[in-house]
């Protein structure tokens, strides 16, 4: 018996499901490998622009629970497929249109459309083909193929970067990225199953006893937002980091959350949830604070070194936040409940990440980047005492 078949039942469609995710990662770390560079170098998107855009590529996390709730008839895997569609659409727009702001906040917005159909479901089915207390190593094993599908998306944009000697590859990387997502979804249609939520209920869903998981969710979506969106692009402007440095570094980020995330998801099964999401908070407030306030103790050189390392470090501990589909899970009544909660939650915590998008980039440019990333660990110390108050089944039991 391999490890896989030790945790996935044995006829769910998790073969089916792993390798769709791996490409679809593949051609999320070519996309994600140049987006921020031809950004910043092709369209001309300032601080500011780059929150406005990241706005529009957030605001369908927010709208999702809204497409799921037209959608409810639908299973996950239905709706798995629906989010690859749409994927590949807006991938093909963005390899396709000219650099103008507008068509590419476009077609940034249909990619993430797809792109958060996807994520809900793919840890609703990765938890649902699971076996029994095998939940966090489920989503583990998950997310470690994700890791080495955008691994092998961000050395390719390095050694096609190199072929060419750094001249602009971004249309090239897109179109490349267009085809790999249309394999993922070529893949994607081969999953069976009718993974449904009860009928006479949305997915647009909430019961008090789920209301901490809604909570954490919007202080995890808060903090995370300063680093998805803002990490990349104060290297890029502040410290002049190419599209090959920035592949490099979520190269090395892939490879980190590559080998530690099935121990995360070990450690969640071991020690639980709550003590995960609690402690993964102590260091989060150090990486904010060299992220802020290296370039003042160090040389300029020295301090985008110590940024670099920082941005691997959250990327690592932001795999705790595995820990809060598995307290659902554990909480949940069965698993129709679960999915639906799942599904809202990613909306909830759009809520404050959509925000978080439009003011960081005026906090950075008018308060600094050291008060954004000083806000960051606020919000993670807010998450981390909010977690502390959560009872797990045992303290309930």
């Amino acid at each position: 018996m391999t490890i896989l078949e030790k945790v996935f039942r044995e006829k769910s469609s998790y073969k089916a499901l792993l390798l769709s995710l791996l490409l679809s990662a593949i051609g999320y770390g070519l996309y994600k490998g140049v987006l921020d560079n031809y950004l910043a170098e092709v369209v001309r998107m300032g601080e500011m622009d780059r929150g406005v855009t990241e706005f529009f590529r957030e605001l369908p996390g927010l709208l999702l629970v809204l497409v799921l709730a037209v959608f409810y008839r639908f299973s996950a895997e239905k709706m798995y497929k629906m989010g690859m569609m749409i994927m590949v659409a807006g991938m093909v727009m963005q390899a396709v249109v000219n650099p103008v702001r507008a068509l590419v906040v476009a077609a940034i917005f249909i990619y993430s459309l797809g792109e958060h159909i996807q994520l809900g479901m793919r840890s609703t089915l990765s938890l649902e083909y699971s076996k029994e207390n095998k939940g966090g190593q489920a989503l583990g094993y998950q997310s470690a193929v994700y890791q080495i599908g955008n691994l092998v998306g961000y050395v390719a944009v390095i050694a096609a970067l190199a072929a060419v000697g750094g001249r602009s590859i971004f249309k090239q990387v897109f179109t490349a990225a267009a085809f790999i997502f249309f394999l993922a979804m070529c893949v994607g249609f081969r999953l069976k199953g009718n993974s449904r939520t009860d009928e006479n209920r949305r997915r647009f869903y909430f019961r008090p006893k789920f209301r901490k998981y809604y909570m954490l969710e919007v202080f995890y979506g808060a903090r995370k937002q300063v680093f998805f969106t803002f990490g990349p692009y104060v290297l890029i402007l502040f410290y002049g980091a190419s599209a090959g440095v920035i592949s490099l570094l979520f190269a090395v980020s892939a490879i980190a959350c590559f080998l530690l995330s099935p121990l995360v998801g070990r450690l969640i099964d071991k020690v639980g949830y709550k003590a995960v999401m609690i402690a993964d908070t102590l260091i989060l407030i150090i990486v904010c604070f060299f992220y802020g306030f290296a370039h003042h103790i160090f040389s300029m050189h020295t301090a985008f070194i110590i940024c670099c390392v920082n941005y691997v470090l959250d990327s690592v501990i932001s795999l705790a936040s595995m820990a809060s589909n598995v307290y659902v899970q554990d909480i949940s009544d069965n698993a129709q409940e679960m999915r639906a909660t799942i599904s809202t939650g990613i909306s909830v915590n759009h809520l404050i990440t959509v925000l978080i998008a439009l003011l960081g980039g005026w906090i950075w440019k008018t308060l600094g980047v050291e008060t954004l990333f000083m806000l960051s660990a606020f919000l993670g110390l807010c998450n981390s005492i909010y977690a502390a108050t959560i009872k797990t089944s045992k303290q309930l039991g």
